[in-house]
């Protein structure tokens, strides 16, 4: 008789991406019959709560994440920020200790969240990043993430295993050094058969202020664009709002959110989509079959060595945000465009993680059996 598990998932509020590809991980959670508990901060917790609004859902302290306004100083932001994410660390450490214990939860999934752990419960590491780029940094900063996920009883990785595959050397290790299991890329949404109603969208999310400079930017670019235009500016918001602007030959139609079935056919229905190349965002491209452009965040290696890597495999072209020009769309026709693997998931064995008994921990009357 299988056993329900009550399964803390906390994603990281760093732009959207972390909480969006944990929806399918909850959704398959309570497909397998466990009850999932919601723990983050900020937008990310405010779209899980949207989704997911009758699951149990919590505010974990922030790591008050932000970018630098030049992308050359992108690093030495990060390190100035440091202390503060060590404290946000050990401030998440207590909240989910005290989560644990109030609740009686029986597992850990921790999307990115390095506070999100517990020694006597099993505890899963999700991350596309084995390796963490920072330039002439990145031997340091991948052997520090990697004694992290060491802690973890598993790390699950949303790509595929072999070749060819989404990530290249951000996802796959010469030799692995702890258990790691490879979920195919994580997508929230369905490819659909529908007619094409605009000819682009534009999709963006990530931390301030780049978020609202890239927006100024396009939407000023796109003053001389010809066609139907959907803007979704991804600021999670109390309500929807909706406004139409018109240009000199076309329209926009400018959104401050889209929830996940709404996106998925706004996605559907366009054309071409122009938007950052955060690691999320390439997984859903892929699943919907979709030409695209991209802009990575300036100074974020991880979103530049994935743009490099797509356009040097003839798939999608980019340009740094500060040469983006409306003419440079007219590349994304030289490409093919992403295209989706056909990996199935077993959830059932990959949840069996969470049925082993740690040695420091005790057995729970919170089993529910099914």
């Amino acid at each position: 008789m299988e056993t329900s598990k009550r399964i803390l998932v906390a994603p990281l509020n760093w732009g959207l991406g972390h909480a969006t590809r944990c929806i399918p991980i909850i959704k398959a959670l309570v497909e397998a019959g466990h009850q999932p508990y919601i723990a983050s901060d900020g937008v990310a917790l405010a779209l899980l709560q949207k989704e997911f609004p009758n699951l149990p859902s919590f505010e974990l302290p922030s790591y008050k994440i932000t970018y630098a306004e030049k992308g050359k100083n992108f690093k030495i932001k990060m390190i100035w920020d440091s202390p503060k994410v060590v404290k946000a660390m050990a401030n998440e450490k207590k909240a989910v200790k005290k989560l644990l214990k109030e609740h009686q939860l029986e597992g850990i999934i921790s999307d990115n969240r390095l506070g999100a752990y517990s020694k006597k419960v099993p505890s899963v590491f999700i991350t596309h990043q084995l390796n963490v780029l920072s330039g002439n940094t990145t031997w340091m900063s991948s052997k520090a993430h990697q004694k992290i996920i060491r802690k973890y009883d598993a790390c699950w990785v949303p790509d595929v295993k072999g070749k060819p595959n989404l990530t290249g050397k951000l996802g796959h290790l010469k030799k692995e050094k702890f258990t790691i299991e490879y979920l195919g890329p994580l997508s929230r949404f369905e490819r659909q058969e529908t007619e094409l109603i605009y000819d682009l969208m534009v999709l963006l999310s990530g931390p301030e202020p780049q978020r609202t400079l890239l927006e100024n930017k396009i939407l000023a670019e796109l003053k001389g664009f010809s066609g139907n235009v959907l803007f979704v500016k991804g600021k999670i918001e109390t309500e929807q709002t909706v406004e139409q602007l018109k240009t000199d030959t076309g329209r926009i139609s400018l959104y401050n959110f889209m929830q996940s079935q709404e996106l998925q056919q706004a996605l559907n229905k366009s054309s071409k989509v122009l938007c950052r190349s955060g690691y999320t965002t390439v997984m859903d491209l892929a699943k919907l079959e979709k030409k695209a452009f991209f802009i990575p965040t300036p100074g974020q290696y991880e979103q530049e060595y994935l743009a490099k890597r797509l356009q040097k495999q003839g798939l999608v072209p980019f340009c740094t945000q500060e040469d983006f020009k409306l003419e440079q769309l007219e590349r994304i026709d030289e490409y093919e465009g992403l295209a989706r693997f056909d990996f199935v998931m077993d959830y059932t064995t990959l949840f069996e993680v969470f049925s082993k008994v740690k040695e420091n921990s005790e057995p729970t009357s919170a089993s529910l059996s099914t």
